[in-house]
């Protein structure tokens, strides 16, 4: 939920049929392997691979409007909370910091980690098809001129989510100077907007179950056992991205808020262990206030920063949202430059800025899609490890819930000094 103004702005709720889907996936692979070298395969694959094609590409289809909209929303909220006072914005700089941070953790310590546990060999059919092929990331001065585009429909067309994406942040911000009127009818324009595309979005995810029990069909076809080991290997190396975002929420703690380490870990049980039971930042917010308490925060900045945080702020998003980019990439043979991973960093940073409070399975959906397109990396797997997110969102939410309380304690001593 958004606020404009003093009224309520609430996006559609929907929800992935979580446990459908993954059983979906389980299901898809296992008969996969039964089939494979068996008569009955190919004839099979003639009905699952275009049914999986098809879920695919309503997943695509909703990426660039429902980014163009959130973002816009997003960066709308940002603007509005700047103008709460000097603690606000201090506490927005030391958020687009973190958000900045948490993205180069992954860009750095993604390729080392993959090179000493690198991706299983049979993972190369989670591409799920042959003809998947990466986009060119072009050379410094390409690169610089790339990131204003003279045609927005033709960068659509292209799927070049680099400058979409900084246009539609630049657009965000001009929507906040407008007067108030105009400035509410374009906010509600792009709300509604966000809604519709998210309704799409909902009954694509409907159909998830059969999307992805079609698609596994195939890459179990392919890879035979080694689709388990791949997404396990997958589940694994992209939570260690998260982890490395939950330990710095600790130093933090400890450098700018100048809290004990021992002693911010255990006011932070009960907020974590809500955070894991219900994947959910919002709904741990009553938790993290306790937390606050426990750590002796004034009232007025854990009533203050908390819930901002909770609306605006993903810590893990930048990493984890990289960490698959950077995967998909190995798995495609995709050679990351220092570009692209800088490109990567900044959609990464603009995009969690628009994943205003969605459920895990959509930000999913909407933020690595455009990371990997602005990184030349191919989406197809995507449609896959969404059935698997279930997992790692256990360690996004437990690293956005102890990143919160961490910026609130810092904010916290800020306010004191």
């Amino acid at each position: 939920m958004i606020t404009e103004g003093t009224q309520p702005v609430e996006l559609v709720t929907i929800r992935l049929p979580v446990w459908w889907t993954f059983g979906g996936l389980v299901a898809g692979l296992l008969i996969g392997l039964l089939l494979v070298d068996t008569p009955a395969l190919e004839s099979v694959l003639l009905v699952s691979e275009p049914v999986g094609t098809l879920w695919l590409r309503g997943l695509q289809m909703t990426i660039i409007p429902l980014v163009a909209a959130l973002l816009v929303l997003g960066i709308s909220q940002m603007a509005r909370a700047a103008k709460a006072g000097a603690v606000a914005r201090r506490m927005l700089m030391l958020v687009a910091g973190l958000l900045v941070l948490s993205g180069v953790i992954s860009a750095i310590f993604m390729p080392m980690l993959l090179a000493v546990f690198p991706i299983p060999e049979a993972a190369s059919a989670m591409l799920l098809s042959e003809t998947a092929e990466a986009q060119q990331v072009p050379g410094l001065g390409d690169f610089v001129t790339s990131l204003v585009a003279p045609n927005l429909i033709a960068a659509a067309a292209e799927t070049a989510m680099l400058p979409l994406t900084l246009f539609f942040a630049l657009f965000a911000v001009a929507i906040a100077r407008l007067p108030e009127g105009q400035r509410d009818t374009m906010t509600h324009f792009f709300q509604a907007l966000a809604n519709a595309m998210l309704t799409i979005i909902g009954w694509v995810l409907w159909l998830a179950p059969i999307g992805v029990f079609a698609l596994a069909v195939g890459v179990a076809a392919r890879s035979g056992g080694g689709a388990f080991a791949t997404l396990a290997h997958y589940i694994l190396i992209v939570t260690a991205m998260g982890t490395l975002v939950l330990l710095a929420a600790y130093l933090l703690a400890m450098i700018g808020g100048r809290r004990s380490p021992l002693a911010f870990a255990k006011a932070m049980i009960p907020s974590q262990a809500v955070a894991i039971s219900t994947q959910s930042s919002l709904a741990s917010l009553p938790a993290m206030l306790d937390s606050a308490k426990r750590l002796g925060l004034r009232d007025a900045t854990a009533d203050f920063a908390l819930p901002l945080a909770v609306a605006i702020f993903r810590a893990t998003s930048p990493a984890m949202n990289m960490a698959v980019a950077i995967y998909v990439a190995h798995l495609a043979g995709v050679e990351l430059t220092p570009l692209s991973l800088l490109a990567g960093v900044g959609v990464a940073f603009i995009i969690s800025i628009g994943s205003v409070s969605l459920p895990g399975s959509i930000s999913f959906v909407i933020s690595i899609g455009p990371i990997a397109l602005a990184m030349g990396v191919p989406v197809e797997p995507l449609a896959l490890l969404v059935a698997v997110e279930m997992l790692p969102d256990i360690m996004r939410t437990l690293g956005n819930v102890t990143m919160n309380v961490a910026v609130a304690s810092t904010v916290d001593r800020a306010a004191g000094d």
